[in-house]
C-alpha cells in the first residue's frame, strides 16, 4: 500500500500598492492564501483607510473589537470603516481573501453614503454596494490562482465604479490634504481659516465624507507617522515624541495603549518579528500587524 503524504500546511501573503493613477482611491490590496496552517491573528491599526474584505473558504473571525456587537463574528465579506481602535481578527483552516484599503475620498466616492454609518464598525458589503457586485468580483477572484491577475480585476472593477460616482466636495478634499500632508499636526482652527469654512460646517463635512471629525482624523495620522518613522525599529521613544508633536514620551505611552492596546515596546517586538510583513509600511501607513 502506498504511503499517504500529507500536503504541507501553507500560509502566503502578497501586497501591492495601487497603481499611481488609482492612488487618490486606493492605498493598497492584500491578498493571503491559508491551507493547513495555525491560525493567524492580526491586529487592524487605525490608518485613516476604509477596508473592503472579499474572501472564499473559512471566514474571518473577529476577536475583540470597540463595538461589543461584532466581537465572536465570522465574516466571509465585510466593510470596514474608519476605526478609531484596532480590531483583532483571527483566520484559520483553508481560506483566500484580499483585502482593499481605501482612502477617505476614494472610499467615499466608491461607497456613496455617509461615512459615519461605518466609523467604528464593520457591515456586510453587499448591502453597500450591491450583492450582485459583490458576488461577481468575488467569483472572478477565486477563478485564477494568481496575484497579478487578481490585481487587475480589482482595478477595473473598482475604476469602473468610481468612474460614475460622485466625488467628495472640494472644500472636504482641501481640507484632507491639508490635514494629512501635515502628519496630523494642523489644528482645527487653522485647517477652518485655511478652507473659509467655520469650525462646525467643517466638522459636519467630514462628518460626512469621511466619517470622523478632523481632530481625531489629526490623531490617527500623528500616529502613523510615530509607528512608520525608522526610530521605531530601535524603539527611541523619546526622540519619537518630540519630533511628532507629542508632549513627552508618557503622552506617547498613552497612545500607543488607547489607539492599539499594546504597550510601544510590544509593538516594537510584534513589528520586528523575523517575517512579519504586515508591519511594513504601506504608502506611509501600517494597516495591520500579524501578533502570532
Amino acid at each position: 500500500m502506498g504511503r499517504h503524504i500529507q500536503a504541507r500546511p501553507t500560509a502566503e501573503r502578497a501586497v501591492r500598492p495601487s497603481p499611481q493613477w488609482l492612488r487618490a482611491h486606493v492605498v493598497s490590496y492584500t491578498g493571503y492564501l491559508m491551507h493547513g496552517a495555525p491560525p493567524r491573528h492580526k491586529l487592524s491599526i487605525p490608518a485613516t483607510t476604509v477596508s473592503l474584505l472579499l474572501s472564499w473558504g473559512d471566514p474571518v473571525r473577529v476577536l475583540a473589537t470597540r463595538n461589543e456587537a461584532l466581537a465572536g463574528t465570522r465574516w466571509e465579506a465585510a466593510l470596514i470603516g474608519l476605526h478609531t481602535t484596532a480590531v483583532s481578527t483571527e483566520v484559520s483552516g483553508t481560506a483566500q481573501g484580499v483585502q482593499i484599503d481605501f482612502t477617505p475620498m476614494g472610499a467615499y466616492s466608491m461607497l456613496g453614503l455617509p461615512m459615519w454609518h461605518l466609523a467604528d464598525t464593520m457591515v456586510d458589503p453587499a448591502d453597500v454596494l450591491g450583492r450582485t457586485w459583490v458576488n461577481q468580483l468575488v467569483g472572478r477572484l477565486a477563478q485564477t490562482s494568481e496575484w497579478a491577475r487578481r490585481w487587475k480585476v480589482l482595478d477595473e472593477a473598482i475604476a469602473r465604479r468610481l468612474a460614475v460616482r460622485p466625488g467628495p466636495s472640494p472644500v472636504v478634499a482641501e481640507a484632507w490634504h491639508r490635514l494629512s500632508a501635515s502628519g496630523g499636526t494642523m489644528t482645527v482652527g487653522d485647517l477652518s481659516a485655511a478652507t473659509g469654512r467655520c469650525r462646525r460646517r467643517l466638522e459636519a463635512l467630514f462628518r460626512d465624507q469621511i466619517g470622523l471629525p478632523p481632530k481625531r482624523l489629526a490623531r490617527i495620522l500623528r500616529f502613523q507617522r510615530v509607528i512608520t518613522m525608522p526610530q521605531a525599529i530601535d524603539g527611541n521613544w523619546a526622540e519619537i515624541a518630540a519630533l511628532c508633536g507629542y508632549h513627552d514620551q508618557s503622552h506617547l505611552s498613552r497612545e500607543f495603549r488607547s489607539l492599539t492596546g499594546l504597550t510601544a515596546n510590544q509593538f516594537r517586538r510584534f513589528a520586528n518579528q523575523p517575517g512579519n510583513t504586515t508591519a511594513l509600511p504601506v504608502n506611509g501607513r501600517i494597516v495591520s500587524l500579524r501578533i502570532c
